[in-house]
């Protein structure tokens, strides 16, 4: 193995212990919540809060994360970010009551808000050369976290008690805690002073940021919205909770195969819209049977919604593909997942609020149905030959040390 090899093999460790657990406490946690709340005496009107805890973090410390990535270095922000991860599942499992449950829900997600922004400018850092093999393992491996999760929870639950259900997670975000020290300090030593990305004046400007903006936003709405309602949707419809976990996983697993088709296809094609058009049509078709008929069809529903927001995968490639540098990265990044995901915070309350409002499902379907249409707006934008470099440059000089 030669020497570069050798040093690629920590920060790709990182990145995939990272990875995997970038959606387990969201997926494994939601199956669990009538469990949990049996045992800790909070109803359904919680789940909603939970939810918009998620995107509220993801869309905060999204923003916060570019920030603090150019002062302390890409590394040490990340280790500290899976450091609040780790300390917040932990708390998550050992909570006494609800108060406590939420508090370390905000914990744990304040540091997986700050590590979805910075693993993508890390991969650029890392493995430039190799963008479209680590991207797509990269997201492959974040789906494969999502979708175990639920799996695993009620099982694990039945045999060991919820807790340990939440627990088992912190094992390896605490090893990918040590791995980002480790790298943080390498990173110190080689470059004290350039460790942090550089300022891209005029981003906010551009068409392009914007775009990715309402591109992600909309997406993680529909996503973070099917992950909190749809077990309650199913369940509705006469389901068992059991099976309203086993189709949490199914939506989740179906992205996995996106994961290794969108990246490559999303850098190979000039114009990669069509993924985007053909990702509404499925998401407007599932939506439609759920609404219709969700007892008969709910396996064929829930498949056309996890190949609809195959536009996840897409935001994350185009991150890297419509940005020439490091610095372009992050901005993009923290922009697209940052403010991305505060419009995404619509979407587990507004459903539950539509809901407990008129005791059916048809007015969050009639939303979710009108959001995709700005995603179809928005990923056409999104999808255009540019990059971010050049958008910026007419404006004013590229970088600036902060």
């Amino acid at each position: 193995m030669s020497d570069k090899a050798r040093a690629s093999v920590l920060p790709l460790l990182a990145i995939v212990l990272t990875a995997l657990n970038l959606r387990t406490a969201v997926t494994g946690f939601t199956p669990l919540l009538d469990t949990i709340g049996a045992d800790l005496e909070f109803g359904p009107s919680l789940y909603g809060v939970f939810g918009t805890i998620v995107t509220a973090c993801f869309a905060v410390f999204g923003l916060v994360a570019a920030a603090v990535a150019r002062r302390l270095g890409l590394e040490r922000t990340i280790a500290i970010a899976v450091a609040f991860t780790t300390g917040g599942i932990v708390l998550r499992a050992l909570a006494p009551s609800t108060g406590v449950l939420v508090a370390s829900t905000v914990v744990a997600f304040v540091g997986v808000g700050a590590s979805n922004v910075l693993v993508i400018p890390l991969v650029k850092k890392y493995f430039s050369a190799h963008l479209k093999a680590v991207s797509s393992m990269y997201i492959a491996l974040l789906q494969v976290g999502q979708f175990v999760a639920p799996l695993a929870a009620v099982p694990v639950a039945l045999v060991a008690g919820w807790r340990w259900a939440i627990a088992m997670w912190a094992t390896t975000t605490a090893v990918a805690v040590v791995l980002w020290v480790v790298l943080a300090s390498r990173a110190g030593a080689v470059a004290p002073v350039e460790s942090g990305p550089q300022r891209l004046h005029g981003a906010w400007r551009t068409p392009l940021l914007w775009s990715l903006v309402l591109m992600m936003g909309i997406t993680s709405l529909n996503v973070h919205a099917i992950f909190t309602w749809l077990p309650a949707i199913l369940i509705d419809a006469g389901a068992d909770p059991e099976s309203g976990g086993a189709l949490v996983a199914l939506f989740s697993v179906i992205g996995l195969p996106a994961a290794f088709v969108v990246p490559p296809l999303a850098i190979r094609l000039r114009n990669p819209f069509v993924i985007v058009a053909v990702c509404t049509a499925a998401m407007g078709a599932g939506y439609a049977g759920l609404l219709l008929s969700p007892d008969a069809g709910a396996v064929v529903w829930v498949v056309l919604l996890g190949l609809g927001v195959s536009t996840f995968p897409l935001c994350l490639t185009l991150v890297n593909a419509r940005t020439r540098t490091t610095a372009g990265s992050t901005v993009l990044s923290g922009a697209m997942q940052g403010v991305g995901y505060a419009i995404a915070c619509i979407g587990p309350f507004g459903v539950g609020a539509l809901y407990a409002g008129s005791g059916s499902w048809t007015g969050a379907f009639v939303v979710l149905f009108a959001s995709l249409a700005v995603l179809l707006v928005s990923g056409f934008v999104a999808c255009r030959p540019t990059l971010l470099e050049d958008q910026v440059r007419p404006a004013a000089p590229v970088l600036s040390r902060v």
